[in-house]
């Protein structure tokens, strides 16, 4: 709830459901994800996100606020995790098939840490990451910079001499797209784009980029958000 840009966005309406709502909703429909589970901080503006983890019948673990490592890690134990698939809540626009690719490929290449953003070819908000639950736990331990506490993943990928990893790509390069939610034009966007399946329950990221190219003047609504680092 506490993002510099957008506060309170993964809550904010979306067709008249919650960012977070519609996220846990497309995951539901992954066929490789076992469980589900909202990782958030302790701070007292969070408990509005797990009153909602409550409604939408999602377990909600609560943790570090600063150091996301070991709340990622704490949650897993918690679960009992052999591996983690992470999805950050304000990518509404997630894909399961895209999930299960990069999961197919985590299990397939018996790596420690798989993902789709290295290097990045799918748009942004479809960012999906799997680590072993042995990653994860010596990450915990060995991970001192800021930002692989913040980041949870970067200490695996960092370091290729300890870890195994993998990567898939997109058939073309989609990287230009920002489907991810961080600021109001990026919220105006993702409203458009859910507005075009008023009708439909789920659709998926290639119907997306097929409204974005039938009305290409919908990419100009967020063209100059300058991503966070």
């Amino acid at each position: 709830m506490g993002s510099t840009r957008l506060p309170g966005k993964v809550l904010m309406d979306l067709g008249g459901r919650s960012v977070l709502a519609r996220v846990v909703d497309r995951l539901s429909r992954s066929r490789t994800i076992d469980s589900m589970l909202v990782a958030t901080s302790t701070n007292n503006e969070n408990h509005a996100i797990a009153a909602e983890c409550e409604r939408l019948r999602v377990s909600c673990f609560r943790g570090s606020e600063q150091d996301v490592l070991d709340r990622y890690l704490r949650a897993a134990r918690a679960s009992k995790a052999d591996a983690v698939v992470r999805i950050t809540a304000d990518c509404p626009l997630i894909d399961p098939e895209v999930v299960d690719v990069v999961v197919h490929e985590f299990i397939n290449q018996r790596a420690d840490y798989a993902s789709n953003v290295l290097p990045r070819t799918y748009p942004r908000g479809l960012d999906t990451e799997v680590i072993s639950r042995t990653a994860l736990e010596r990450a915990g331990v060995e991970a001192v910079e800021p930002h692989q506490r913040e980041h949870v993943t970067p200490y695996s990928y960092e370091h290729p001499e300890i870890f195994r990893l993998a990567s898939t790509r997109a058939e073309s390069d989609y990287s230009i797209h920002r489907w991810t939610l961080d600021t109001r034009e990026d919220l105006e966007l993702i409203c458009n784009i859910y507005s075009r399946f008023a009708d439909r329950e789920y659709f998926s990221w290639r119907e997306v980029l097929e409204v974005l190219e039938g009305e290409p003047e919908l990419l100009a609504i967020n063209a100059k958000v300058q991503q966070a680092v």
